[in-house]
C-alpha cells in the first residue's frame, strides 16, 4: 500500500526517481510501473537484495521491459552516491525519523533533486506517534528505531532551510493508527496476541482486496488519525543573473501551500 500520491508528486514516464530508504520496494515498484527510471536505495543489504529480486521477477512476468532502467543500491543517506540534480523526483518515506542527523540527510535529498523537481517526504504523524511513545517505550527505544517525533511545522521549516518549497500535504493510513496503539498496549513484539492477529487480518484484507468498506473507512480516518504525514515539496529553478527566478514546478493536483509543521530524543520537535 502506497503512502505517496504519485499524481501529486508528478511521476511520469522517463522521470529519474530516487526512493530513499526504500525498504522492500513498494514505492519503487509503482514508480517503475509508471515508466520512471528508478533507483531504490537502502542501508540494509537484505532490503536491497529483495528489491533487486522483485524487479527481476517483474521483468520475467512482463510487468517491466527487459531493459527497464530500475535498480537497487545500498547506500548512506548522509552521503548519497549521486551527482547534484541527478533526479527529477525524490521519495523519502518513513526514513527521516530514524536518522539522528536528519538535517544532513535533508540536505542530501535537496542536493540530488534537480531544480524544478519535486519531492515527497513522509514521517509518522505527530499525534498518533506521540500516543505510541506514551503507551510503549519498546516501540521506539530500540536500535534503529524512531529517534524523534515531527510536527509538520518543524518538518517544513527544516526542509525549507535546504532550499525546498513546501507545496502541499495530506495524511495517510488512518486504519493503521489503531493497529499500532493496540500493539503498543499489548507489547510491540507480541504478534501472536489474538486482537493483534485479528486486526492484522483486516489490514491484509484491505491491502490485497481493497474492499469498499475499509477504503471508505481509511478515507474518513485519514484527516483525523492518519498514521503518516505526507509532505510535498518543489525545488525552485535557480535564478540567472538579471532574470527573475522561475516558480517551482508544481504538478497538477497539488494544492498550493496555505500556511506553514529533533531535537531532544523522546520529545516532539
Amino acid at each position: 500500500m502506497l503512502t505517496v500520491d504519485y499524481d501529486r508528486l508528478g511521476v511520469g514516464p522517463g522521470d529519474r526517481l530516487l526512493d530513499l530508504g526504500c525498504g522492500f520496494g513498494r514505492h519503487a515498484f509503482e514508480a517503475a510501473r509508471r515508466g520512471a527510471s528508478v533507483v531504490a536505495l537502502d542501508a540494509g543489504p537484505e532490503e536491497v537484495a529483495q528489491v533487486r529480486g522483485t524487479l527481476g521477477a517483474m521483468v520475467e512476468a512482463g510487468e517491466l521491459a527487459l531493459d527497464h532502467p530500475a535498480t537497487a543500491v545500498q547506500g548512506n543517506a548522509l552521503a548519497l552516491p549521486f551527482p547534484d540534480g541527478a533526479f527529477d523526483r525524490v521519495i523519502a518515506s518513513e526514513v527521516l525519523e530514524h536518522i539522528p542527523d536528519d538535517l544532513a540527510a535533508m540536505s542530501e535529498l535537496s542536493r540530488v533533486l534537480r531544480p524544478g523537481g519535486t519531492m515527497a517526504v513522509t514521517v509518522p504523524r505527530c499525534g498518533p506517534e506521540a500516543l505510541n511513545w506514551a503507551l510503549s517505550d519498546e516501540y521506539h527505544d530500540t536500535p534503529g528505531g524512531h529517534v524523534r517525533i515531527y510536527r509538520r511545522s518543524t518538518l517544513e521549516r527544516r526542509l525549507s532551510a535546504t532550499g525546498l518549497v513546501p507545496i502541499g500535504h495530506h495524511h495517510a493510513h488512518g486504519l493503521h493508527s489503531p493497529y499500532w496503539w493496540l500493539r503498543c498496549l499489548v507489547g510491540p513484539s507480541n504478534d501472536s496476541h489474538p486482537a493483534v492477529e485479528a486486526y492484522h487480518k483486516v489490514l491484509v484484507w484491505d491491502i490485497v482486496k481493497a474492499p469498499f468498506i475499509t477504503r471508505a473507512a481509511d478515507r474518513v480516518l485519514n484527516p483525523l488519525i492518519g498514521k503518516s504525514l505526507v509532505l510535498y515539496l518543489s525545488k525552485p529553478q535557480r535564478a540567472v543573473a538579471g532574470v527573475p527566478e522561475a516558480k517551482p514546478n508544481v504538478p497538477r493536483g497539488v494544492p498550493g501551500r496555505r500556511g506553514p509543521t529533533t531535537p531532544k530524543q523522546g520529545a516532539a520537535a
